[in-house]
């Protein structure tokens, strides 16, 4: 057998250990092969998956999983590719962004994702072409049509076969070919192995992040630990720590510094008021031996404006000018901030109520992003993986870029029983996913949302 036949029986091995079926009167996928000779001379030559609705040869609709091949010791491609006939019954598919992000996530720099899987108008990069001149002739006929591709140095080798796998896995995936537990395990083994997206150490990088920059936003959606790792974080800072919580009503008087009634005095009579920026600030600054960390909780809560002033200014990443005094208050000034003084903030991003952060304080914080992801069970709070995996997958396929923000963190799926976790569902996420819903939001994802909370606790979402 050719090195060619090998890679397909190989490639219908795969897609039957994914649980696809391909016989005669029930298949879930037709097989085309057109790798004769004059294909392979000529350009064109190709094999793969399409829909089973498709006929055995000629033009096609939707989407395929398609290999192009080279007769020589030289480069293949595989491809998500749309049928030549564009979209009939895979347009909505298509749209979904999950589906993207799926073949986003295993595509490294020797291939291409298209930003939307509906553009069938745009080429391929030249950056990718000039990679592989050898299939010049075949590119020219299905550039536009190629979604997500990877180039394949040598389809026989380890790294070669772990590329066609998951490629075959994400397209099962998208088909629905596994039929049962065993076959799903085996879909998401063959997409981990070549997924692009790998666990980080939340802690150690956001750490680094504030010894290198002082000053750090910690964002996020609710449950994700933002408060939590900001205390982590101080603590091993080993630092005497400042906690504060900014609300609609904070001023700048709370914060910094302003004046307020002596209530009893026999006259009317004011003393002044150090916010704990204030005394945080002046702690830092005459124990320079001491680390000082200044945590303000929900900081987009507040008109931060307002708030910070004038000392906007000493947040200046990497400032040089040191000649501008600014006065803090009551006589305090100030021409730059103590290097052993750190400002860590956290940030709902799912709440969409909150005023829109200022783009200077952008510009003199860094940013650190918290996602939702799984945790281990602990002695005396269990971790619900089932119901968070749920959670996940429904947002990973049905969420746009602006409401992945939105996903309940892993707080949400932490209980001490079974009992309490369905409380969760019932009080807390099926009132936060109606209220997205009622807002316009996720609204694609209705009907999987319906699904898992009759399932799960026998309610509706509307009734």
């Amino acid at each position: 057998m050719s090195k060619i036949e090998r890679t397909i029986e190989y490639v219908k091995e795969l897609a039957e250990n994914f649980g696809a079926k391909n016989e005669d009167i029930l298949n879930d996928y037709i097989f085309r092969n057109n790798t004769k000779d004059d294909a392979l001379n000529q350009g064109g030559a190709f094999f793969g998956l399409i829909s089973p609705e498709e006929e055995p040869s000629g033009p096609y609709h939707d989407f395929s999983l398609v290999i192009f091949p080279d007769k020589e010791n030289r480069p293949w491609l595989i491809s998500l590719v749309v049928g030549s006939l564009g979209f009939k019954n895979d347009y909505e598919l298509a749209a979904l962004p999950g589906v993207r992000r799926l073949y986003s996530s295993i595509v490294s720099e020797d291939g291409f994702c298209k930003t939307s899987f509906l553009d069938i108008e745009s080429s391929l990069p030249r950056q990718l072409t000039l990679k592989i001149p050898n299939l010049e002739k075949t590119l020219k006929n299905y550039s536009k049509l190629k979604l997500a591709c990877e180039i394949i140095w040598e389809p026989e080798s380890e790294a070669g076969r772990k590329i066609i796998e998951g490629f075959i896995a994400a397209y099962a995936r998208l088909r629905n070919f596994p039929r049962n537990a065993e076959q799903r395990k085996a879909v998401s083994k063959a997409i981990d192995k070549v997924t692009r997206v790998k666990d980080v150490n939340e802690e150690k990088e956001a750490l680094s992040l504030v010894l290198k920059r002082r000053f750090v936003i910690i964002q996020g959606a609710p449950g994700t630990g933002k408060t939590r790792l900001a205390k982590i974080i101080a603590q091993k800072l080993d630092s005497e720590i400042f906690f504060t919580q900014f609300h609609a009503e904070t001023s700048y008087s709370d914060f910094i510094y302003g004046i307020k009634p002596d209530l009893e005095a026999g006259e009317v009579a004011y003393v002044e008021q150090k916010g704990i920026f204030y005394e945080s600030l002046k702690t830092a600054e005459s124990n320079p031996e001491k680390n000082v960390v200044l945590i303000v909780d929900e900081i987009n809560r507040a008109n931060l404006s307002n708030i910070l002033g004038p000392i906007f200014y000493l947040f200046e990443y990497q400032l040089e000018d040191n000649s501008v005094e600014i006065d803090i208050g009551g006589g305090y000034r100030i021409n730059n901030i103590p290097s052993n003084y750190y400002v860590v903030c956290t940030m709902n991003t799912a709440d969409r109520s909150l005023a829109v952060v200022d783009f200077a304080l952008r510009r003199r914080f860094a940013w650190y992003t918290l996602k939702p992801h799984i945790i281990e069970s602990s002695r005396k709070k269990e971790f619900f993986k089932e119901d968070f995996s749920k959670f996940n997958d429904i947002f990973n396929m049905y969420a746009f870029s602006e409401e992945l923000s939105l996903q309940p963190g892993q707080a949400y799926f932490i209980a001490e029983n079974e009992e309490e976790m369905k409380d969760r569902v019932k009080y807390e996420l099926l009132p936060l996913i109606r209220e997205y819903l009622a807002e316009g939001l996720l609204v694609n994802a209705k009907d999987e949302f319906t699904k898992y909370f009759y399932d799960r606790i026998d309610e509706v979402l509307f009734e």
